[in-house]
């Protein structure tokens, strides 16, 4: 990916003021907003909407028809499936409009954490390292590193590693790859 430039496709629009890194791929009928930052190798699919001034960090893949608001922040290597959702305000009423920057609650995907086709992410929460958010899940508190969660409400079902395998525990909290301790509801990382 040296020096390759980014691509957009010419259904798509970004409009000024916008940084795209190297070899990230903007495709058909998007739009990414200004002041909005997208690290190298992106991989922004088709019907996607990148709100005014988002972060989004590099090696980051965001599937068809999903809206990322301002407010939102993805950090590296985090995925985004088909027609998820964020939000960015947590009372919205059309009578009584809601606009601009202090008025959206912060929502953060921390590093290479997946949420699943059709999950709705509310806005003001955080969404640990390594989560893996389940297809249609609800997530309305904060997620936990390695938090496998599903349902509506979403809650904590299990653990997974890097890679989104489900961790298996002995009796102590150890899991059985010896690299992850139980600690209550967090999961503490013995060893890489």
């Amino acid at each position: 990916m040296e020096n390759k430039p980014p691509f957009v496709h010419e259904s798509s629009y970004v409009d000024d003021n916008v940084s795209l890194g190297e070899g990230t791929k903007v495709w058909h009928f998007s739009h990414v907003q200004s002041g909005s930052q997208i690290g190298k190798g992106c991989s922004i699919g088709q019907n996607v909407n990148i709100g005014n001034n988002v972060k989004i960090g590099d090696f980051v893949k965001i599937q068809n028809n999903v809206s990322v608001y301002e407010g939102v922040e993805l950090e590296d290597y985090v995925f985004c499936g088909p027609s998820m959702v964020f939000t960015n305000i947590l009372m919205p009423r059309s009578e009584f409009p809601q606009r601009g920057t202090e008025f959206y609650l912060r929502t953060l995907i921390k590093k290479s954490a997946s949420i699943g086709a059709n999950a709705t992410i509310v806005c003001g929460v955080t969404v640990g390292e390594y989560a893996l958010i389940g297809a249609g899940t609800v997530v309305t508190k904060d997620v936990p590193a390695h938090a496998l969660v599903l349902g509506n409400p979403g809650r904590v079902v299990g653990w997974v590693d890097k890679k989104g395998h489900r961790l298996k525990f002995n009796d102590k909290g150890i899991s059985e790859c010896g690299k992850f301790k139980k600690d209550g509801q967090q999961l503490v990382r013995l060893a890489d």
